[in-house]
């Protein structure tokens, strides 16, 4: 079995749990205005690896992973969904954490199977919710939320924990209603675990620039963590909005973490 990766990072530190090796996937269908991998887009490029050489890999500084594991990401790591699969049976065969990080986009709920077959092998989900509105959605990314949001519910059913990321970007996704939107959403899901609101930044400004790319927000002001910190409370508020109305009381530690 054989991936086409963009590259590999031996010591990530925030994409799960611990250490971890992080393996970015070649392709990805979305078109996100801030994305600053855009050298992940094209499914064309990148390198082959084979699953043994990606253990290999990991083999070589296993003493660091010891609370940590292996985390797919992308590009969009659904893309190349029989690899990630048989990838991560691998690893967990060898009792190594796995963890999938998805925009979810390449959900398709006709292909139960399969996707039943990704939970087996999967310890934790980051998922990537861009924007909950469809409209804003489809400006932002190019593709509907539709899918996205359906995964969501499809990976609680499973019993695996879910992390959820939004970036905040000023005059963009920087919105209270939608933000709490959100937070309405996610609070159906059982499984939810932590919600990240990462502030947008500017870093992959200058690959666009290598490229020939036209950076699409080039006027838009990196978002300040206190920015960032107002909207995982305004998205908490919304968490608890939802389950005060369909669940039991539930107890937050934070504006961050559910507990």
């Amino acid at each position: 079995m054989v991936g086409r990766i963009h590259s590999l990072e031996t010591m990530g530190t925030v994409d799960g749990p611990g250490v971890r090796m992080v393996l970015f996937l070649q392709g990805c269908p979305m078109r996100c205005a801030y994305c600053h991998n855009p050298d992940t887009w094209d499914p064309q490029q990148g390198t082959n690896i084979t699953i043994d050489e990606v253990w290999a890999q990991f083999e070589r500084n296993q003493s660091f992973y010891k609370h940590g594991g292996l985390t797919v990401t992308g590009g969009e790591a659904l893309m190349q969904l029989p690899f990630v699969i048989e990838l991560f049976k691998y690893f967990k065969d060898r009792g190594i954490h796995t963890c999938l990080d998805t925009s979810g986009i390449y959900f398709d709920e006709n292909r139960h199977e399969i996707y039943e077959a990704l939970m087996a092998v999967t310890d934790l989900v980051i998922l990537d919710i861009k924007e909950i509105d469809d409209t804003k959605h489809i400006a932002l990314t190019g593709q509907s939320n539709q899918q996205i949001l359906k995964f969501a519910r499809f990976i609680d059913n499973y019993n695996i924990p879910i992390w959820i990321r939004h970036v905040v970007v000023p005059t963009i996704t920087d919105n209270a209603d939608r933000w709490y939107r959100l937070g309405f959403f996610i609070g159906r899901l059982k499984n939810l675990e932590t919600i990240d609101c990462l502030p947008y930044h500017v870093m992959g400004k200058s690959k666009y620039e290598e490229m020939g790319i036209t950076y699409p927000l080039k006027c838009v002001p990196p978002a300040t963590k206190a920015l960032a910190s107002k909207a995982s409370a305004v998205v908490a508020e919304g968490i608890k909005a939802y389950r005060r109305h369909w669940w039991s009381p539930l107890n937050y530690s934070s504006t961050e973490k559910v507990i």
